[in-house]
């Protein structure tokens, strides 16, 4: 045995809370700095908590690590949620042009980003394809900033105060985990962290647009994650990561809730899939989730499909966008 301690998640939050520094609790507890890091994102994502950090740096620095929760409180209206766009150069899909078209129709409330708007294909944890090329951080950023840009824009004309949250996902996390992981002398430094270069979409790992909805990247997984999230967390709990792009019912003695999962804002057969799929068949769908809210309470969740090239289906209807 190494003779390394082993430290339970509950006595990890504690120490990390007492040091609120890695490289302070790296000297304290004798761990290594990069697996410290590591550990604590990935407890902030499992348990939808975050683990401040402090700095003495005031100037040309990061804003504090991402708030938990972000609440909107939502009594009446619309609410649009998207995820997994992992936006590419030059690609704007027809769910994205839909995404557009919906902004302008229902004037939502809120646009919520529910994760992996950022694909990271250049700091995958996967193995390079043979000599397969895919684009650096810096394109990747860039398609980013162009599509968020015009969501930006689409959202401001149809209402001047539209909130624009981005519920964080395991693939946008890529960004901050690549650097942490290999530069974390560069803590706190601006720029370092994905939030630093999209200021007017608000970061967090959960949204809640009431008391009885949760949006949130991911939570349980398979193929019946949507009822599970659904009966374990006894929300709505609208989820993305799984691409399905469904709506699961569930009754209990508390009345109806539901299991949403907001499909994909890109195209399943699309460059960033197709060479870790290996051409394989997927339950994927191309589309998003309007969510309607009534004095306080969520109206059955809909959804928006891809029909065919520039062309959205919805409440039965086929529109071209």
């Amino acid at each position: 045995m190494s003779g390394k301690p082993v430290y339970s998640d509950q006595e990890f939050i504690e120490l990390w809370k007492t040091h609120e520094s890695g490289s302070a609790m790296a000297k304290a507890v004798g761990m290594d700095l990069r697996n410290i890091l590591r550990r604590k994102n990935n407890l902030e994502a499992r348990y939808g908590i975050s683990l401040p950090q402090k700095s003495n740096v005031i100037n040309m620095v990061a804003k504090p690590n991402n708030s938990a929760r972000k609440e909107l409180g939502i009594e009446n209206g619309v609410v649009i949620v998207f995820s997994d766009a992992h936006f590419w150069p030059g690609i704007h899909t027809t769910a994205f042009k839909g995404l557009l078209w919906a902004i302008k129709e229902f004037q939502p409330k809120a646009v919520i980003a529910n994760g992996d708007v950022f694909d990271g294909a250049s700091v995958s944890r996967f193995d390079r394809h043979g000599f397969d090329s895919t684009p650096s951080v810096v394109q990747e950023l860039k398609a980013c900033e162009i599509a968020l840009g015009e969501i930006e824009d689409t959202a401001k004309k149809v209402r001047q105060n539209t909130s624009l949250i981005w519920t964080l996902g395991n693939h946008d996390a890529r960004f901050e985990n690549r650097l942490a992981a290999n530069a974390p002398q560069f803590e706190f430094v601006k720029g370092f962290t994905l939030k630093d270069h999209f200021p007017t979409w608000t970061p967090c790992w959960s949204c809640w647009p009431t008391d009885d909805v949760v949006v949130k990247h991911r939570w349980k997984g398979g193929v019946h994650a949507t009822h599970t999230n659904a009966s374990a967390s006894g929300k709505t709990m609208v989820t993305g990561h799984l691409h399905s792009l469904k709506v699961t019912p569930y009754a209990d003695y508390n009345g109806n809730r539901f299991g949403v999962d907001t499909g994909t804002l890109a195209e399943p057969g699309g460059p960033q899939f197709m060479n870790y799929l290996e051409d394989s068949p997927t339950n994927w769908r191309s589309g998003f989730a309007v969510l309607t809210f009534y004095e306080g309470k969520l109206l059955w969740p809909e959804l928006v499909h891809k029909w065919g090239e520039n062309q959205i289906e919805f409440r039965g209807k086929v529109y071209d966008v």
